[in-house]
């Protein structure tokens, strides 16, 4: 008679537990197969998920076969958004150079997910209702539990599996430490596209190690070749404009030297660039940087991060957002920076702050070079409308030793040397970015020979290339030391 309760108990239990795994299982079979399409401004996507992975929000291109990866869902799934179609007019516009609508998009994707979410939640619980009611009504022919108290935990198990993908499917956090991924090749595949429009990176390469080795011999003045041997030599670069393409080339330029890059690495400045650009890091022994216009405060601090030495008027950007000295040592050279005034700010969204520069922002960099005359031997500045008269100031303190300003900006490689003051823009190493191919903007940079102690730059090399015949020319600027005639 004691036994009978305990058997009857157990089986009650048993039936609950089953019911509720049955609403476990029709929650579970609903979230891997519902998904939705939705049209946005640019592109028809998809969105859907993937169970027993780690949590993450996933964006993917299959027409390209790449991806981008987001940590911060909670829930063991990936959370996809699979680009299905182009609209072919917005992506012209794009190629065009008109603007990626970057604001209405992510309100668009965002109202996408949230939809899909709402949707979800809904079909999450009817399904494990449904499944939990058959399981329900099966057991109860049965009579092992009455038939409300099944009813009633179907019910609960659906609302239970409904309130968990409230809790664990949004995206949580900030979603600025994306992964990147492609299925196929580890360079992104749509990348191929701006290979067709150019030539390819490999053929730049090229170019440029015979350009520079060759060509810039030819203008040299063959009787004071031997003068130049053995002394380092730094490059200097800028306005990659997210052009990865050209970083390769970039990196067989630098062949272990220092690379010194005067602003806009990027777009915007957005984590998202700064995930595909952050390799340049590791192209020079070591990596200067100074921000242009089209760089920002989130990039500075991802790059110090890496790696590379990040200046600023106020000093050195450290890993954790502080600062540290104006003039840093690297590379045996003293060495400054002071960023765009309108570098671009993750507090404002990456907004673009204009290209100009005003009067006052001239006067902001000629009391500060001025406040350095004498202790630094170089200093990166990325527009060279800063540079105003400060230079004339420098140049007619004949007290003063050498002084190399490496800037950006243009597009356009040039070399003004005078009274041992030598100002040198690479022009662009990214041919005006991948929005500008075919512009008429050269791939180009420059690579300056010195003497470091005491510190004196000898000879500037400029390589220009066009990126879509390959045909290339080099110049080569002597500097005369001692405050003599520069020798072209």
């Amino acid at each position: 008679m004691r036994r009978r309760p305990t058997w009857a108990g157990l089986r009650a239990g048993l039936a609950l537990l089953a019911v509720l795994a049955l609403c476990l299982l029709g929650g579970r079979m609903a979230l891997g197969g519902f998904s939705v399409q939705r049209d946005l401004s640019v592109a028809s996507v998809s969105v859907g998920t993937d169970a027993f992975h780690d949590g993450a929000l996933d964006l993917y291109v299959p027409l390209v076969d790449w991806g981008v990866r987001f940590p911060g869902v909670r829930l063991p799934v990936r959370l996809k958004v699979d680009v299905r179609a182009v609209d072919r007019d917005a992506a012209a516009r794009i190629a065009q150079g008109g603007e990626l609508p970057v604001r209405e998009l992510r309100e668009e994707a965002t109202d996408a997910i949230a939809s899909y979410i709402r949707l979800t939640v809904l079909v999450v619980a009817g399904a494990s209702l449904a499944l939990g009611l058959l399981g329900a009504l099966a057991l109860r022919s049965r009579s092992v539990a009455p038939v409300r108290r099944l009813i009633a935990t179907a019910v609960l198990g659906a609302v239970a599996c409904g309130g968990l993908v409230v809790w664990g499917l949004p995206p949580r956090g900030a979603l600025d430490d994306p992964t990147y991924y492609a299925r196929g090749p580890d360079i992104p595949v749509a990348l191929r596209a701006l290979q067709g429009a150019t030539q390819s990176a490999d053929r730049l390469e090229e170019e440029l190690d015979g350009q520079l080795v060759g060509l810039a011999q030819l203008v040299e003045d063959p009787a004071r070749r031997p003068a130049l041997r053995g002394l380092p030599r730094l490059v200097a670069a800028s306005d990659l404009h997210n052009n990865v393409l050209a970083i390769p080339a970039l990196e067989r330029a630098a062949a272990g030297r220092p690379v010194l890059f005067a602003g806009d690495l990027t777009d915007r400045g957005s984590p998202l660039e700064g995930q595909l650009v952050e390799r340049v890091v590791h192209v020079g022994e070591p990596f200067v940087f100074v921000a242009g216009n089209h760089d920002s405060d989130a990039l500075e601090r991802r790059l110090a991060r890496a790696g590379a030495i990040v200046l600023r008027r106020d000093g050195q950007v450290r890993a954790d957002g502080s600062r540290g000295p104006v003039v840093v040592r690297a590379a045996g050279l003293r060495i400054a920076g002071f960023e765009s005034p309108n570098v671009r700010r993750r507090a404002g969204g990456y907004r673009d702050e204009g290209a100009e520069v005003d009067e006052a922002e001239r006067e902001a960099f000629r009391s500060w070079v001025l406040g350095l005359a004498g202790q630094v031997d170089v200093v990166l500045v990325h527009e060279p409308a800063l540079v105003g008269d400060a230079l004339d100031v420098l140049r007619a303190d004949v007290t003063l030793p050498p002084l190399l300003v490496v800037s950006g900006h243009t597009h356009q490689a040039a070399v003004r040397a005078d009274r041992d003051v030598v100002e040198v823009n690479g022009g662009s190493i990214g041919a005006g970015g991948t929005g500008n191919l075919g512009d008429g903007t050269d791939l180009s940079l420059a690579v300056v020979t010195f003497r470091r102690d005491p510190f004196a730059p000898l000879a500037v090399d400029t390589v220009a290339i066009d990126p879509a015949t390959g045909a290339a020319t080099a110049t080569r600027v002597r500097v005369a030391s001692h405050r003599g005639t520069p020798q072209p």
